[in-house]
């Protein structure tokens, strides 16, 4: 399946890196945290490391690791803004549970 991300979602990380004017894309990952156990973390990637996996988007590279992929596989970024706040949203049909602020979920 792997991670794909929203064309919203892709103009808006096409943009940050046109700003930073390095990376050759996203790292998605899953860290343990929260109250319900595990959280994402997102990162630019400058150079991308041997054991990386990567997916294509929108014209976006994604990358995540074997460990982080277990729990995100199937997972796609959007970028939405709700009223005054705007942020990325994570569509992961592998969660189970959110903990109330939506900060960390378990799979």
């Amino acid at each position: 399946m792997g991670i794909t991300l929203t064309e919203r979602a892709a103009e808006h990380v096409q943009g940050f890196l046109s700003k930073r004017g390095k990376g050759l894309g996203l790292r998605l990952g899953v860290k343990t945290s929260g109250c319900s156990g595990m959280a994402y973390k997102l990162e630019f990637v400058d150079e991308a490391g041997e054991e990386d996996l990567s997916f294509e988007s929108h014209g976006v590279t994604l990358f995540t690791d074997a460990k982080s992929l277990a729990y995100i596989d199937g997972t796609e970024l959007d970028f939405v803004k709700e009223g005054l706040n705007e942020g990325f949203k994570f569509n992961n049909p592998n969660v189970k549970n959110e903990c109330g602020c939506g900060e960390s979920f378990n799979v």
